[in-house]
């Protein structure tokens, strides 16, 4: 039967009052949503520098949420765009695929510095998602490396201790801007009319998805849609 796996993205502390309220409307709807945390936000905004962000992702975690190392920081500075990585996010990003360039080594370390960052805190990643989905596979075998459960791209779940590389199309919205807008409700709709049968649909959500009505509207519809058809699942049971 098809699944559907709901993360939460962007958890940082300047996000925080949104990412509540995507918690809320997914705790509402009886599932527990994956926390994609980010610990440096920007370079500017460090977690563990925010007792109430902190206390909060430990509460959900206590909860049974999972919890996922976000990039590092989730911007480019300091890493040039070269023509081809240009074209592979056209369209995708604003500037935020943070991994988008990186080299194995270069992808390793700043995986190490978030995970030392996030386990200071005495939280548990599970796995890593690159901002925007957007990396070199050098970047997967680096989160497979430091020990990770999982990585995903914007097609596939790699889920490392099963050995499987799951299928998995994204449901996911953008405000930026009135085309985005609107081409991301299509974007939603369509879905579900030819990918349902997927064995598991990821449902992304991002605090900037509340900065429209229409993109906000169209969350809870989604949500009540696929949850009232296929159950939630977590990546521990993929």
């Amino acid at each position: 039967m098809p699944s559907v796996l709901v993360t939460i993205h962007d958890v940082a502390p300047p996000l925080m009052p949104k990412v509540e309220r995507l918690w809320e409307l997914c705790e509402q709807r009886g599932v527990k949503p994956g926390l994609l945390v980010v610990p440096d936000w920007h370079g500017e905004a460090p977690i563990d520098r925010n007792a109430d962000c902190v206390a909060w992702v430990k509460a959900r975690a206590a909860q049974g949420a999972e919890i996922l190392l976000h990039g590092e920081r989730h911007d480019e500075v300091g890493s040039p765009r070269g023509w081809s990585d240009a074209l592979r996010a056209v369209g995708r990003t604003n500037h935020e695929a943070e991994f988008l360039t990186l080299d194995y080594a270069a992808a390793r370390a700043r995986i190490d510095r978030g995970l030392a960052r996030l386990r200071g805190l005495g939280l548990s990643p599970l796995g890593f998602v690159p901002p925007a989905w957007l990396a070199r596979e050098d970047t997967h075998r680096a989160a497979r490396d430091a020990g990770l459960a999982v990585s995903e791209d914007d097609g596939t779940v790699f889920a490392f201790r099963a050995e499987r590389a799951i299928a998995s199309p994204v449901v996911r919205w953008s405000s930026r801007g009135v085309l985005r807008t609107y081409g991301s409700l299509a974007q939603a709709q369509l879905r579900w009319m030819l990918q349902r049968g997927a064995s598991c649909v990821r449902i992304a959500l991002h605090p900037a998805d509340l900065d429209h009505p229409a993109t906000a509207g169209s969350v809870e519809r989604t949500l009540d849609l696929w949850l009232s058809v296929y159950p939630g699942v977590t990546y521990g049971s993929l």
